[in-house]
C-alpha cells in the first residue's frame, strides 16, 4: 500500500513488525518472517534511510519506529513535492512540442488564413485528431447517420479519453435511430461514465466538429463524408456553427430518457418523418435524413398513413399538419 511513497512490500512487512513489536531484535524478527538476519537487516537499513528508523537511547543505540503519523507524512509531502517538480516540466516540455510543431507543421493550403481544405478521409481523421489532442475547454460534435462504424468508434475512443481527463466538456449530438444499435449505444454508454454528454434528436444537417469554438469542421460535400472536409476558424463562421448546435441541443433528447412522446402519442422521429412526407420528400431521402433503413420509414409511414386516414405519403403529412399532430 505504500510503494507510492518508496517503500517496497517486503521493507513495509518489516516495517509494520517493527511498529507492532518494537523491542525485537533482528534474530527475533528473521524468525517471525522465516526470513534470513541479512535480508531484515537490508530492510531495516532502507527504513532507515526513509527516516522510518531511528537510533533509540539505548547503549549500544537499537533502531526504534518514528511514529506513523509524523513519518509516513513526511514521505507524503515529499513525495507530493517530486509529483510538483515532475508536473512542472511535463509543463514545460508541452510548452517545447507545441513550439516545434508551430515551427515545423507542414505547409497547409489556406484561403485568407481562415479556411483549410482537408481532402480525402485519412486527411480529416488525421486533423481531428490534431485537434482533439490539443482541444482545452470544449468539443461539440453532429454525429448523423444513425448507427457508427466500428472502427470509428475504435478510433475515437482513446482521443476521448485522453480529451475528458484534461477537464475537456464533450458534447455530442446523434440521431433518435443511433437508439436501435447496441454497439453504438453500448460506446455511448461508456462515454457517459467518463463524462461525455449525448443527446439525440431525430435528423441532424450535416456532419460538423467545433473546438474551443475557434475551429468548426464541416463536410466538403454533405452526401459524400469520405471527400474531406473544410476546417473554418473565421469567428463568425465559428460563432454560426456553434449556435446551430445550441439550438439542436436545447431540443435533443438526453441519452438515458425515454424517448418522449407528444399529446397525439407521436415519438419526434415520427414527427420529423411526417415533416419530411409533408414536404413532398421521398422515402428515400426520408431514410437518408432520419438514419433508418429504407423497410423502416415505408414501415413508419404505413403505420401513420393508417392512423390518418390517408391513402398517400404526402397526405399523410398534409393531414398531419391540417390537425395539428405536428
Amino acid at each position: 500500500m505504500l510503494e507510492a511513497l518508496g517503500l517496497q512490500p517486503s521493507t513495509e512487512t518489516v516495517y509494520r513488525l517493527v511498529l507492532d513489536e518494537p523491542t525485537w531484535g533482528v534474530g527475533q524478527l528473521a524468525a517471525h518472517l522465516s526470513w534470513t538476519e541479512e535480508a531484515v537487516r537490508g530492510a531495516l537499513d532502507e527504513l532507515a534511510d526513509l527516516r522510518l528508523l531511528r537510533p533509540g537511547r539505548e547503549n549500544p543505540p537499537q533502531l526504534r519506529p518514528v511514529r506513523p503519523e509524523l513519518a509516513l507524512s513526511a514521505l507524503l509531502s515529499r513525495s507530493e513535492t517530486e509529483l510538483l517538480r515532475q508536473q512542472r516540466q511535463i509543463e514545460a516540455t508541452r510548452a517545447a512540442v507545441a513550439e516545434f510543431a508551430a515551427r515545423y507543421a507542414p505547409r497547409r493550403e489556406y484561403v485568407a488564413d481562415l479556411v483549410e481544405r482537408h481532402e480525402g478521409l485519412e486527411a480529416v481523421r488525421r486533423r481531428l485528431e490534431e485537434l482533439a489532442q490539443s482541444a482545452c475547454r470544449e468539443c461539440l460534435s453532429f454525429l448523423p447517420g444513425g448507427a457508427q462504424s466500428p472502427d470509428t468508434m475504435d478510433a475515437s475512443k482513446p482521443l476521448d479519453q485522453q480529451a475528458l481527463e484534461r477537464g475537456v466538456v464533450l458534447r455530442s449530438i446523434y440521431q433518435d435511430s443511433f437508439r436501435n444499435d447496441p454497439s453504438t449505444m453500448q460506446y455511448v454508454q461508456w462515454l457517459a461514465g467518463l463524462g461525455g454528454e449525448t443527446r439525440t434528436v431525430p435528423s441532424l444537417p450535416m456532419l460538423m466538429v467545433v473546438v474551443d469554438r475557434e475551429a468548426a469542421l464541416i463536410p466538403l460535400d454533405p452526401a459524400d463524408g469520405r471527400a474531406g472536409a473544410l476546417e473554418m476558424r473565421s469567428p463568425g463562421a465559428v460563432a454560426a456553427m456553434t449556435a446551430l448546435f445550441e439550438q439542436f441541443w436545447s431540443i435533443g433528447v438526453p441519452w438515458g430518457r425515454t424517448m418522449p412522446r407528444n399529446d397525439r402519442g407521436l415519438s419526434p422521429q415520427e414527427q420529423e418523418l411526417l415533416r419530411l412526407l409533408a414536404a413532398g420528400n421521398t422515402d428515400e431521402i426520408a431514410s437518408r435524413r432520419l438514419g433508418v433503413s429504407l423497410r423502416t420509414v415505408r414501415r413508419m409511414a404505413s403505420d401513420l398513413m393508417a392512423r390518418l386516414g390517408a391513402r398517400s405519403r404526402f397526405e399523410a403529412g398534409v393531414r398531419a399538419a391540417r390537425q395539428g399532430w405536428l
